[in-house]
């Protein structure tokens, strides 16, 4: 099977969930370490908690699964699904929130690694199937780096130590 492609995505979609990767950070490490009130805790008004951003995450991955999948795709820019307040987080609960969105990215590696690098010229709409796991490699790694900075502003305001 020729699938060198498909094992590189794979290995980048690891890396940024619990791997040791060169920037030494990835999502295990950002936020095992958070209880419930942390997480979902905003650190100012303007920046969302990492809650919000786990479950933003986690819909997209969901989203990029059924893409994968051929099945049709209803999440957008203001779908209410797209970014869930903390009260809503808040009743699904910091431990489940964090058990879905690590079961969805084993769900997505299952998914793909079993393809041929070809599968990844696959369209779905305008784009392929490349482009799209390219472009979940590229978001989990933009909001780590705002989960990153919502840890930091937790610490400065007192709510970490």
């Amino acid at each position: 099977m020729r699938n060198l492609l498909i094992q590189n995505l794979v290995n980048q979609l690891q890396d940024v969930q619990d791997g040791e990767q060169w920037l030494d950070e990835n999502f295990t490490k950002k936020i095992d370490s958070l209880d419930s009130e942390q997480a979902l805790t905003r650190p100012i008004p303007e920046i969302h908690s990492v809650a919000e951003i786990v479950s933003h995450l986690l819909e997209w991955r969901k989203d990029c699964i059924n893409k994968l999948q051929g099945k049709n795709s209803t999440l957008n820019m203001e779908s209410s699904e797209n970014w869930r307040q903390n009260d809503e987080l808040r009743q699904i609960g910091w431990k489940k929130l964090k058990e879905d969105f690590y079961a969805s990215q084993y769900h997505l590696i299952r998914l793909i690694e079993i393809q041929e690098d070809s599968f990844l010229a696959k369209k779905y709409g305008k784009y392929t199937f490349q482009n799209l796991l390219e472009g979940m490699v590229h978001h989990d790694l933009y909001h780590l780096g705002q989960i990153g900075i919502s840890i930091k502003l937790l610490k400065i305001k007192g709510f970490l130590k």
